[in-house]
C-alpha cells in the first residue's frame, strides 16, 4: 500500500496558487482588490510585457508593519474576517490566499509603510523562498511587486498566452475595479504608455462612460432601483446601442466585478423584446445585497456567487432594467454615420464639379433672357453629365402642411413636413431635423398594443396534441426540464417525466404549434444549462409577437397624408421603447440645425 505523506509547504502553495493564479491578470486582480479593501484614494498599476515580465501596484492605504508583512505571507493569514461570519464579508478579498500563492510561483517583492511609521519596510519572496528583507524608504502605503510569473515553472508558463492576449486581459481586470471604485483615483500604464488616469470622486455616469465608451453617456439611461433591502443603479445603453459581442457588459454584486449566469439571463430577459438575438446591450449594473442573501465564497477565483433568492434577484433586475429603459427608451442611439454623412456632404460637389469647370458664373449676363437660356443649358449639362447616375433623382414628396399648433413646440418628434421615397418621414422639430422609418416605427407601435391587449397570454395558449410526444433526451437535461415544468406550464408547454431519460409532451404553445417538439425541448434544455433559467420559450413567444406586430404595421412604399404622419409622430411620443424596432434598429434619427448647418457652411 503506498504511504500516506503530508505535501511539502511550498507544494501546497503551488497547488493553491493553480486556483487563485491563472495568468497576470489574476495576480493583478488580487493585488487592487487588496489595495481598495486597505483603504486606498488612490491606486497605480504598472504593467511590462503584458505583466508576463512584471506588474506593479501602489497605493496609500493602510500600510503594514514588518510584522503583518511576515504573516501575510502564510496560508489563511487575513485581516479581513474578524468574526467567522463569512456571509458578512464586506471586502473583496477575505481567503487569506492570494499573496502566498503569487510568491509561490513568482518573485514577489512587497514594500509596506503605515501612516504612523517613520519608515517602510521590504519583504522579497522568490518562489516561495524569502531573498530579502530590511527597511526602505517608501511614502506611506504599499507598493506590490510580481516578476517572472511562473519562471520556475515551466509547465504553467508554456499555457500563457502573447503578451498582447494578457494585457487585454489585465486590462479587462482594472477597467472593471476602476467601474466599481469612482471614488478612487486610479492610473494604469502598460511599458511606457499610459492608458488612462481616472481622477477620484466621479460620478459614476461619468466614470462608467470614461471606461467603457464616450458615446454611452449620450447613448444610455441612468438606474436606480430599489426592492425591499436590494438596490440596483448603473448605466444601461438604449437598444439601438448594441454589440455584436457580450463583452461589454460589466456587472456587479456589493462592489464585486462577477461574472454570473444569472445576472447575464436577466439582462438578456430585460432587452428581450428590443434586440435582434445575435446582438448584446452594452451596460454596467451594480447590485447591492445584504451579505446573508448572496454567496461569495464558491470558487477561489471570487468571480462567481449564488444567490438565496435567485428568482426574485432576477424578477428585480428585470423590471429595474425595464423601467430605466422606459424612461428613455423614446430615444434612439443619436450617432448618425460619418461615412453617410460624409457622402451626403461630398457627392453633389463632386457631381457638379465638372459642369461648374469653364464656366464663368460671375461674369455679369446681358439680360433676362440669357440669363434664362444659361440656366436652361446648366440644367441640360447637369442631366446629361457624366457624373449625373451619381445624384439621386428627387423620389420624394411633400404636402402643403397645416398650420402648426401652438403646442408643436412641445412635441420631442416634431412636426411632419413630408415623406421620402415612401418610406421615411420627414418632421420638423424647434432643434433639427427628424427622419422617421414609418414601418420600424409602427411595427413597435403595434407590437406595444398587442402586449397590453394581452396577446402574450393568446400566444402562449396551450394547444395540446393529439397523440402525446415522447422526447429521448440526456438524463441531465430531462432535470433540468423537469425543474422548470411548472413555468413551462404557464407559456404553454405541458409535460411530465417519463423515465430517466425522456419526457413526455402532452402540448406546445398555441403559436409554436408546428415547432418539433424534440428541438424545443433541447434549446429550452441547452438553454437552462447555460443561463439557470428557460428563457429561450419566451423569447420565442416575444419573436411570435414581434412577427404578428410586423406583418400588422404600416409597410414601406405606402404613401401617407400629413395628418397620417403627424398621428403616427404623437403616438410615438407616448409609446414606451419607441426609439428601436422590435430587433434593435433605430426608428428615428435626428440631425441638429448646427449639422444642418455645417453640411453649408455656415459654421
Amino acid at each position: 500500500m503506498p504511504e500516506i505523506r503530508r505535501l511539502p509547504e511550498a507544494l501546497v502553495n503551488r497547488i493553491a496558487a493553480g486556483e487563485v493564479v491563472e495568468r497576470p491578470a489574476s495576480a493583478l486582480k488580487e493585488l487592487v482588490e487588496n489595495a481598495i479593501d486597505a483603504g486606498a484614494h488612490r491606486i497605480d498599476v504598472k504593467l511590462i510585457g503584458g505583466g508576463l515580465e512584471r506588474l506593479e501596484v501602489t497605493d496609500d492605504g493602510c500600510g503594514m508593519s514588518p510584522e503583518q508583512m511576515a504573516l501575510a505571507m502564510e496560508r489563511h493569514a487575513t485581516s479581513k474576517l474578524p468574526y467567522e461570519a463569512i456571509e458578512q464579508v464586506a471586502t473583496l478579498g477575505f481567503r487569506g490566499e492570494a499573496l502566498p500563492s503569487i510568491a509561490s510561483v513568482a518573485r514577489f517583492e512587497l514594500e509596506s509603510r503605515p501612516h504612523d511609521a517613520k519608515q517602510g519596510w521590504r519583504l522579497v519572496v522568490d518562489h516561495g523562498d524569502v531573498a530579502e528583507s530590511g527597511p526602505v524608504g517608501l511614502p506611506p502605503g504599499t507598493r506590490a511587486r510580481v516578476e517572472n510569473l511562473f519562471g520556475k515553472v515551466p509547465a504553467r508558463r508554456k499555457f500563457l498566452r502573447t503578451e498582447r492576449s494578457e494585457y487585454g486581459a489585465c486590462h479587462d481586470v482594472i477597467r472593471r475595479l476602476a467601474m466599481a471604485r469612482p471614488d478612487v483615483a486610479f492610473s494604469f500604464t502598460h511599458g511606457d504608455r499610459q492608458i488612462f488616469r481616472l481622477p477620484a470622486g466621479q460620478q459614476l455616469p461619468d466614470r462608467v462612460a470614461q471606461i467603457v465608451a464616450r458615446e454611452l453617456k449620450d447613448n444610455g439611461v441612468e438606474i436606480v432601483a430599489e426592492r425591499e433591502a436590494m438596490r440596483l443603479t448603473g448605466v444601461a445603453g438604449l437598444p439601438t446601442y448594441n454589440r455584436g459581442v457580450a463583452d461589454h457588459q460589466y456587472l456587479f454584486v456589493n462592489g464585486r466585478p462577477v461574472k454570473d449566469r444569472l445576472l447575464i439571463g436577466a439582462v438578456r430577459g430585460a432587452y428581450s423584446d428590443m434586440l435582434a438575438r445575435d446582438r448584446h446591450a452594452v451596460l454596467a449594473l451594480f447590485l447591492e445585497i445584504p451579505g446573508e442573501d448572496v454567496d461569495v465564497n464558491v470558487h477561489p477565483a471570487k468571480t462567481e456567487v449564488r444567490f438565496r433568492d435567485a428568482k426574485g434577484v432576477r424578477g428585480f433586475i428585470v423590471s429595474g432594467l425595464r423601467q430605466a429603459l422606459a424612461t428613455g427608451d423614446r430615444r434612439s442611439a443619436q450617432s448618425p454615420d460619418a461615412a453617410a454623412m460624409g457622402r451626403w456632404q461630398l457627392e453633389p460637389a463632386a457631381a457638379l464639379s465638372s459642369i461648374f469647370t469653364g464656366r464663368d458664373w460671375n461674369r455679369p449676363s446681358t439680360g433676362v433672357r440669357e440669363a434664362s437660356q444659361e440656366w436652361r443649358s446648366y440644367e441640360a449639362d447637369v442631366m446629361t453629365a457624366p457624373e449625373a447616375h451619381d445624384m439621386a433623382l428627387p423620389q420624394g414628396r411633400a404636402e402643403v402642411a397645416q398650420p402648426a399648433d401652438a403646442e408643436a413646440a412641445d412635441y420631442p418628434l416634431g412636426i411632419a413636413r413630408g415623406q421620402v421615397a415612401e418610406t421615411y418621414i420627414v418632421a420638423e422639430a424647434n432643434d433639427g431635423l427628424v427622419l422617421v422609418d414609418q414601418h420600424a416605427a409602427h411595427e413597435r407601435l403595434v407590437l406595444e398594443r398587442l402586449k397590453a391587449a394581452g396577446a402574450e397570454e393568446a400566444v402562449a395558449r396551450a394547444q395540446a396534441l393529439l397523440i402525446p410526444d415522447v422526447v429521448e433526451l440526456d438524463e441531465a437535461d430531462c432535470d433540468r426540464l423537469e425543474s422548470s415544468i411548472e413555468p413551462l406550464a404557464r407559456l404553454g408547454l405541458v409535460m411530465e417525466r417519463f423515465g430517466p431519460g425522456a419526457m413526455l409532451v402532452r402540448s406546445v404553445p398555441h403559436a409554436l404549434a408546428g415547432a418539433d417538439p424534440a428541438k424545443l425541448l433541447q434549446d429550452i434544455a441547452d438553454d437552462i444549462a447555460k443561463h439557470g433559467e428557460a428563457l429561450l420559450l419566451g423569447e420565442k413567444l416575444d419573436l411570435v409577437l414581434a412577427t404578428m406586430a410586423c406583418h400588422g404595421s404600416v409597410r414601406a412604399g405606402r404613401v401617407l397624408s400629413v395628418a397620417e404622419m403627424n398621428a403616427l409622430l404623437r403616438e410615438m411620443e407616448r409609446t414606451p421603447r419607441s426609439g428601436q424596432c422590435n430587433h434593435g434598429r433605430p426608428t428615428w434619427v435626428k440631425l441638429s440645425m448646427d449639422d444642418v448647418e455645417k453640411l453649408f457652411g455656415r459654421h
